[in-house]
């Protein structure tokens, strides 16, 4: 059976960072047919209708039909500590996150975590996550294990540290291999899943586990690596003292083998004009988390540079380091960040961000993060008038943007009319 989603629909045919607001199609009053999982055809509302009586029809009215939102960086077993009061990055990993992460030891615990990390992105409309876990093989397991059960598309992979962690964290070069390729094994390309090779940040892996690491991917260079990249002065000011013969932070990667076109590094915020330019070079991708870097004092991304640069960026909530689950919190934040560096986000700019530059970043352009035929159907439905304020800056505007922006600034949970995923209703706060 088919269901035929009605609203305003926005797609992108091209990257607005390059063609401005004119990469996206807009059809006021739209369709999206979506039949076995799939996007089988976007356009004219009535046109669809009167062409697909049989499918069931789900009229959101005036509400933006998306590509749903695609978390490119986060910590799932972060969950229960997001917004937690700290300091600075060291601080705030000593204090909160490896004390929670501890507890992933219990496998039960970590499916509670799992389960209530995706339906929390879910209720945000964020239909797929790229997630670290932790050390322990079986949060890796509950995660993958959740999003199987909503259908939804997710990447993660197990957390590998050998020093600089407490002993109830620390695997070893030999058991980071062994664990990953074990779980590779196990989860890679099964259903909506991929793998993703995943040691912590540098100072947490000797550079015989970075190497390891390093080897792994070799053997399978289809998979992501996920680490860190230059989120704070002083953890780049640690990992020189540690890698004293590297020339930077980006070299203690591909030194070990971790530097390649499916590489995605969060945060990179603090680049030099080497790291940049080889970044560029080999194809790898960063991702943004405007909230995280702001909340933990990390610095302002130079999302316009690296654009420019031609670099692949995702949009990323962090979580969490970062503040909140929202995507559309990010994209404010995004908005934020760049207007400090005296660069101004187009909305188009920053709702591809959070979709299409999401999925590209994270190499699933093909499958997920914009609305054409073919494509899987993950989608979200947002009210673009969900309390008072919004509506009532909304019902003056001109254009789509001046009506989407508000939702964009504003927003959040309340604006998420439905989230699809799959082809199937996963989250509703009213059905037409």
């Amino acid at each position: 059976m088919a269901d035929l989603l009605i609203g305003q629909v926005l797609s992108f045919a091209a990257d607005p960072f390059i063609e401005g607001p004119d990469a996206a199609q807009i059809w006021a009053r739209g369709g999206v047919l979506v039949e076995a999982g799939r996007i089988s055809t976007v356009g004219d509302a009535a046109t669809l209708a009167a062409a697909n009586p049989a499918a069931t029809r789900h009229d959101y009215g005036t509400a933006l039909i998306s590509a749903g939102f695609i978390d490119a960086h986060m910590h799932y077993p972060q969950t229960a500590i997001i917004a937690s009061w700290g300091k600075r990055l060291i601080d705030w990993l000593n204090t909160y996150t490896f004390p929670e992460e501890a507890r992933f030891a219990d496998p039960a615990y970590a499916a509670e975590i799992a389960g209530r990390a995706l339906d929390t992105a879910l209720a945000h409309g964020t239909t797929s996550l790229c997630s670290f876990a932790t050390i322990h093989p079986a949060s890796v397991d509950a995660f993958f294990t959740a999003a199987e059960a909503r259908q939804m598309r997710v990447l993660a992979g197990k957390t590998c540290m050998d020093r600089n962690a407490p002993d109830t964290l620390r695997d070893t070069a030999q058991s980071a291999y062994d664990d990953s390729r074990a779980l590779l094994q196990r989860w890679h390309g099964q259903g909506r899943a991929a793998y993703v090779i995943t040691p912590r940040f540098a100072p947490t892996s000797t550079p015989e586990q970075l190497a390891a690491l390093g080897a792994l991917w070799a053997e399978h260079p289809d998979c992501l690596m996920q680490t860190h990249l230059s989120e704070q002065p002083d953890e780049i000011a640690w990992v020189k003292a540690l890698f004293p013969q590297s020339r930077d932070y980006l070299d203690v990667y591909e030194s070990h083998g971790l530097l390649g076109p499916n590489a995605l590094y969060g945060h990179a915020i603090h680049l030099t004009g080497r790291e940049r330019g080889r970044l560029r070079e080999v194809g790898a991708a960063v991702a943004h988390c405007p909230t995280s870097n702001t909340f933990i004092g990390s610095g302002l991304f130079d999302l316009s540079g690296l654009t420019t640069a031609g670099l692949r960026v995702g949009l990323a909530t962090d979580t969490g380091g970062g503040s909140s689950f929202s995507m559309l919190r990010t994209m404010a934040a995004a908005y934020e960040v760049a207007q400090l560096r005296h660069a101004t986000l187009h909305p188009a700019q920053l709702i591809w961000l959070a979709t299409a530059g999401s999925a590209r970043a994270l190499g699933l352009a093909d499958q997920i993060g914009t609305l054409a035929p073919g494509m899987e159907a993950d989608l979200v439905v947002l009210d673009l008038a969900s309390t008072p304020a919004i509506a009532q800056r909304s019902a003056r505007a001109d254009d789509l943007w001046q009506a989407l922006f508000p939702t964009i600034m504003m927003g959040d949970d309340r604006a998420i009319r439905a989230t699809w995923v799959n082809g199937r209703l996963a989250h509703s706060q009213r059905e037409s």
